[in-house]
């Protein structure tokens, strides 16, 4: 059995049940906010909240952050398990987990995050999928690197089988020519730093603006064509949607444009 596979909660060793307290907090916020995009994963992720860049670039998207320093991926997959993508449909998931799966294999990880991936697909069949490839760490080259780099490799075979799910390369150049990693993008060789954070989450910013064009695109001509079917009074229903492309459906429609300049009257008015 692949224990990274397996959904299982923290064990709670010091006593003070963090763990369980921020994933019941996570599961509240899924019934009070209506997030379009949802950030899943460990510190590497819950620490973004903390950075300039989330409320600049990130807080504008209507995100949700479920991110929980240490955890690894039978964690997640827990946690995504028991509520936390419940009540909620995001336009994209970002998932980074992966590095703190110590005692495990890179193919045990790989499946580990290839569980939390089809967890998401069940439950959010209408999101699109971006899985951030694991940090290099470490100063120098170590087995922990190593492992990461091979996770990574075998993730891209994995996810290519799988559609709307895009696999992201966070680090092209974290690891200097010597093999070294910098303290000014690692401080402790694991955890981000400022500009560590904008060199992997700023090529993120720019992927979800695309994605989230993309999905209000779909949106607006699913909305057009439910207007079609269902008449003017839809609109109400339906909230905004494109004029434009709305009339050129309409117009295959009904081939009168006549009855269209009356039908646009009775709808903008």
């Amino acid at each position: 059995m692949n224990e990274a596979a397996v959904p299982c909660p923290v064990e709670d060793v010091q006593g003070d049940n963090r763990w369980m307290s921020l994933h019941q907090r996570f599961v509240l916020e899924t019934k009070e906010r209506e997030p379009e995009i949802l950030f899943v994963g460990d510190s590497l992720i819950s620490h973004l909240i903390y950075t300039d860049m989330w409320e600049t670039m990130f807080a504008p998207l209507h995100p949700l952050n479920f991110g929980i320093g240490g955890d690894q991926t039978q964690h997640v997959l827990w946690r995504l398990s028991n509520g936390e993508l419940d009540n909620i449909k995001p336009k994209v998931v970002v998932l980074l987990v992966g590095t703190n799966n110590h005692g495990h294999t890179a193919d045990m990880i790989a499946d580990g995050i290839m569980a939390v991936v089809h967890l998401i697909r069940d439950k959010q069949p209408q999101a699109h999928i971006i899985v951030m490839s694991l940090l290099p760490r470490g100063h120098l080259v170590n087995p922990l690197r190593q492992r990461n780099a091979h996770v990574n490799e075998l993730l891209a075979q994995k996810l290519t089988l799988m559609t709307r799910v895009q696999l992201v390369n966070t680090a092209p150049d974290f690891v200097l020519p010597d093999g070294t990693i910098s303290h000014l993008d690692m401080y402790d060789y694991l955890h981000l730093t400022p500009n560590g954070y904008r060199k992997v989450f700023e090529p993120l910013h720019d992927l979800l603006l695309q994605l989230l064009a993309e999905s209000d695109e779909a949106d607006e001509t699913n909305n057009a064509q439910s207007l079609l079917h269902k008449g003017p009074s839809a609109h109400h229903r339906y909230g905004k949607f494109n004029l434009k492309l709305f009339m050129e459906e309409k117009k295959k429609k009904t081939n009168s444009s006549q009855n269209i300049d009356a039908f646009c009257v009775c709808v903008c008015a």
